[in-house]
């Protein structure tokens, strides 16, 4: 499977899956407009126009008037994707319906609130690198044991251990698929760690998982 056949359909992120962002978080969530912390996975979509491949350039952002935005983030984080048609399973059989893992990316605007899903920040042009390539579930022993580094222009800038997020890669497959049906060859990106990392225009970033793939891609922009 080639990267740029990465994706069929869906690309899912969850937000707000790392532990310790929500903890820092619970003072706000409990104040308006949240009113209280969230009780279900907050998911956004990254949809096809996002789409990108390891080594390929991600486009620097613009505003609505087509001038470059001063700011621009990513995270990084596990990809998994869907085997088969997955609807309504319980966590117990949800790593049966899992086809392999790979690396997502998210580049997007810094993220100010999550009260509604953040279209303008999340929905950039090239914006979601995936790939390099799909490993197998056999090559994974637990993913919830992996840890997602990110480095920038070789300076590493971010570690988020799996293990460390607020839901499982089970249960996360469990609770979308009673959301939505998934297909094979949609993939849910499980969890970025909660500080995403500035960047600027012509940084070189590095997004790896020891044992399932690299994605290396440089900003545009310079």
């Amino acid at each position: 499977m080639t990267a740029k056949t990465l994706v069929n359909s869906k690309l899912i992120c969850v937000a707000l899956n790392d532990k310790a962002q929500l903890a820092a978080l619970e003072g706000t969530f409990n104040e308006a407009p949240y009113n209280k912390p969230p009780t279900q996975p907050v998911l956004y979509y990254k949809p096809r126009n996002t789409w990108n491949t390891g080594g390929a350039v991600v486009e620097w952002a613009k505003d609505f008037d087509g001038n470059d935005v001063a700011e621009m983030a990513v995270g990084a984080s596990l990809g998994v994707v869907i085997g088969k048609e997955t609807c309504r399973v319980s966590a117990e059989e949800a790593l049966n319906y899992v086809g392999g893992y790979t690396v997502v990316a998210d580049y997007s605007l810094p993220e100010q609130n999550y009260y509604r899903p953040d279209i303008k920040g999340k929905c950039l042009d090239t914006s979601a690198p995936v790939g390099p390539e799909v490993v197998a579930t056999d090559k994974v022993t637990n993913p919830d044991a992996l840890t997602v580094n990110i480095s920038v222009n070789g300076e590493h800038r971010s570690t988020f251990a799996l293990a460390n997020m607020e839901r499982s890669v089970a249960e996360l497959i469990s609770i979308i698929s009673r959301i939505m049906t998934l297909q094979a060859g949609e993939i849910i990106a499980v969890g970025f760690a909660g500080d995403r990392v500035a960047i600027n225009k012509g940084d070189k970033v590095e997004a790896s998982i020891e044992g399932v793939g690299t994605l290396n891609n440089a900003l545009g922009g310079a």
